[in-house]
């Protein structure tokens, strides 16, 4: 950022003040809350990580520093408000990838585009020549599930991924929303959404070790005991049985 686009001392002294307001009003939400799901608190709770994330990024900006606290992902989805029984619903999906073999990509899409215009195989010529070009060959010949579950033999490596399922009272005309698919999605008419991250990976792991760690704690020299030598064995007598 330019030094004139940067905000000023007092920009960033009125973001870490509607931040306090934000944490007031959160509070006050929470503690006249009338139940789990009560949209009060929904709404302060947007409101909060707003101002936090506003005065975060003017901090940086201005003084090059962050804040400790971080803002966490809508996860959370408010009280379902569509249809009980909707008419139409839009699955919506979005999986994220990194180009992590550039050469494998381009190969994979040269071996497309020879079969199908009898290009010479490994010409930089046609589309394959570019990786944007490449991409474009190959989520054109393949489907997006079938990327997912070979995105190694296309040089691809599996970021996060989300998939949404909104409820609709009526299904869209032909061409409606093409324009602008991703746009107006309503959070109250999500039936369900589904998301895999490498975060969700780390949390498990790092579970899995602190109950290991609990697990060798609990453990000690007594709670292994040696194997009984038939000597140890004493023979009962038959008032024993």
């Amino acid at each position: 950022m330019s030094d004139a686009a940067q905000p000023t001392a007092a920009e960033v002294r009125a973001a870490a003040e509607a931040v306090k307001t934000a944490l007031d009003r959160h509070l006050a939400a929470v503690e006249r809350r009338s139940g789990d799901e009560d949209p009060a608190v929904y709404e302060a709770f947007n409101q909060l990580a707003a101002a936090a994330e506003t005065y975060d990024e003017l901090l940086y900006d201005r003084y090059d520093e962050v804040t400790p606290f971080e803002i966490p992902g809508d996860d959370s989805l408010p009280p379902y408000t569509g249809p009980e029984e909707p008419n139409a619903i839009s699955v919506i999906i979005r999986r994220d990838y990194a180009v992590v073999e550039p050469q494998r990509l381009l190969t994979q899409a040269q071996r497309v585009e020879a079969a199908d215009s009898e290009a010479v195989l490994g010409t930089a010529e046609g589309a394959s020549g570019t990786a944007h070009g490449a991409i474009g060959i190959l989520f054109g010949e393949f489907e997006p599930d079938e990327i997912a579950s070979r995105h190694k033999e296309f040089g691809l490596e599996e970021g996060d991924s989300t998939l949404w399922v909104t409820a609709a009272d009526e299904p869209a005309d032909p061409g409606e929303w093409l324009d602008a698919p991703f746009e107006h999605v309503d959070p109250e008419r999500v039936v369900c959404r589904f998301d895999v991250s490498a975060v969700f990976d780390d949390e498990d792991e790092e579970l899995d070790d602190d109950l290991d760690e609990d697990e060798d704690e609990d453990l000690d020299e007594d709670d292994f005991s040696a194997p009984l030598d038939e000597e140890d064995l004493e023979p009962l007598d038959a008032n024993d049985r």
